[in-house]
């Protein structure tokens, strides 16, 4: 590139060089150089008579354009392409014409008509041998026929165009556009292992030519979640701050989404003002940065708010891959506001969620929130089976963050078995992950937690059992209990069973003795 700029300042450069001087700056990240010298390549075609180069030139900025969400100058790009090709009716650039007419389809929710313009795109690809048009149709049939939920075929095609990126048959330009279309696919439908694959295999292909800048910015926020689930938090977080500057100049839609990740790492490390002032930001885009927002809260103490964010949030949102995060969150959320049955509600649905995905992380998160609902209704044998699961799933997706936090769950369960030796490794194990990636928030629950499980020796009733034994105290039913607590009658008959085995006791009189003694009401 450096060869190209300097003989541009001595004389300007040939139609063809400029292309070449384009791409280059293109792919090191100078992305206005690299649009201003592609309308010089296409003036200069112009006036060389070369009308399907110059449309060429003009496809590619309108391309760009609509990537950039600069509509009305992608419409004018596109629209001289149209028009410059009138009198050349079979030409490949026909084809590249046909890749935004599917974009704008498949963003409209037509994934037919869709997935109709890039077939014709791929034919016309195919017809006069260019790879480059060949391997972003298949991107955008696969694309299309995933939002018609066929996910099996359409990540077929995805895999398919992504070979061609990584066997080297198209230019480095596409191959960057292709791979962020794939990663970002694969965050629609959660096939976090694929992302996985194909980003392990772009980075060997990146080695290679170092100064390529393949990643745009709403790739760079996909990534950033991937290294996120994998516990690499600090790389995460510059991914995030890269992608935030990236869709800031000039402002995008997609602004949202980057912010809105920044806002979820500093939440996890504990740093709430800064979280509070991303989430705020991503608010400008995004009609409600939920649900990092409402977890926020939660952190700070503030359940009731948290409460009433989530329950909010999920009368609003009916797409299944965002459902499935807010129902996760929101398992957590009315758990900690006590809402049992609410809770069991969101996990069932969620479950239902994951059997239609067939996707391992969907799979973990809904087994943790059952098994968290189960913990919730005392059923710890029910809860620690759930919990092993999920746990299971995180580990194989190498994702240590939420291994760590089912690690707590699962320590729950054991204390709430007695099995106090297996709870108490659980939590150092979590504590170890939740040091090493400065999860502060975390570690401040497991001490609130420590402190409990030590109160609880002093009384070997579980904070259940108190509940119970509290409201017997006061005089109720055991009908009246579980209509309190939202739990049936015979969990209640099996809580005052072993209340009295551990304390000793004979009746309801001599429980409520002891609740006095102790001061427990």
């Amino acid at each position: 590139m450096a060869g190209l700029s300097a003989a541009d300042q001595h004389a300007p450069l040939d139609a063809i060089d400029l292309v070449e001087l384009a791409q280059a700056s293109l792919l090191i990240g100078k992305e206005r150089e690299g649009q201003e010298t592609l309308a010089r390549a296409h003036q200069a075609f112009l006036g060389l008579g070369e009308a399907k180069s110059a449309a060429r030139c003009a496809f590619w900025l309108g391309f760009l354009a609509l990537l950039n969400g600069e509509l009305a100058q992608s419409s004018g790009w596109l629209s001289r392409a149209e028009r410059l090709l009138e009198n050349h009716p079979e030409c490949v650039e026909r084809g590249y014409l046909f890749l935004p007419v599917g974009y704008r389809l498949v963003h409209d929710g037509d994934g037919v008509k869709a997935h109709d313009a890039f077939v014709q795109a791929g034919e016309i690809g195919e017809q006069f041998e260019d790879s480059d048009l060949v391997a972003l149709a298949l991107q955008g049939q696969g694309r299309s026929l995933i939002r018609q939920g066929e996910i099996s075929r359409g990540v077929s095609l995805l895999d398919e165009a992504m070979v061609a990126v990584t066997s080297g048959e198209v230019s480095p330009l596409t191959a960057g556009g292709v791979y962020c279309s794939v990663l970002d696919a694969c965050g629609e439908i959660f096939d976090l292992r694929r992302a996985q694959e194909w980003t392990s295999a772009l980075e060997q292909w990146c080695a290679s030519q170092p100064d390529v800048v393949p990643y745009r910015g709403q790739c760079l926020v996909r990534r950033a979640e991937i290294l996120q689930l994998h516990g690499a938090w600090e790389e995460a977080l510059e991914q995030a701050r890269q992608a935030c500057e990236k869709l800031s100049r000039p402002p995008r839609m997609e602004a949202g989404t980057a912010f809105y990740r920044l806002a979820e790492l500093h939440r996890l490390r504990g740093e709430f003002a800064p979280a509070e002032e991303a989430y705020r930001e991503a608010g400008r885009w995004l009609r409600a940065p939920q649900p990092g927002m409402a977890l926020l809260r939660l952190a700070q103490g503030q359940t009731e708010a948290a409460s009433a964010a989530i329950r909010r949030v999920a009368e609003e949102v009916r797409e299944l891959g965002n459902r499935a995060r807010v129902l996760e969150c929101y398992v957590e959320i009315v758990l900690a506001a006590g809402d049992i049955a609410a809770a069991r509600a969101a996990a069932e649905e969620l479950e239902g969620i994951a059997h239609q995905f067939g996707a391992p992380l969907v799979d973990a998160m809904a087994a943790r929130a059952t098994g968290a609902v189960l913990l919730a209704e005392h059923d710890a044998k029910g809860a620690l089976a759930q919990l092993r699961r999920s746990w299971a799933i995180w580990g194989e997706l190498d994702a240590p963050y939420e291994a760590a936090r089912t690690r707590v769950l699962m320590a729950c369960a054991c204390h709430q078995q007695d099995d106090c030796d297996a709870a108490k490794m659980e939590l150092e194990l979590a504590r170890e992950v939740f040091q090493r990636l400065g999860a502060a928030p975390d570690l401040a629950r497991l001490e609130v937690l420590s402190r409990q499980k030590s109160r609880s020796h002093e009384n070997p009733l579980t904070t259940r059992e108190v509940e119970v034994l509290r409201l017997v105290a006061s005089g109720k039913t055991n009908r009246a209990i579980a209509i309190k607590l939202g739990i049936s009658e015979k969990t209640v008959a099996r809580h005052i069973s072993n209340m009295f085995n551990k304390l000793d006791l004979s009746s309801r009189a001599a429980a409520t003795a002891f609740a006095y003694q102790n001061k427990l009401v």
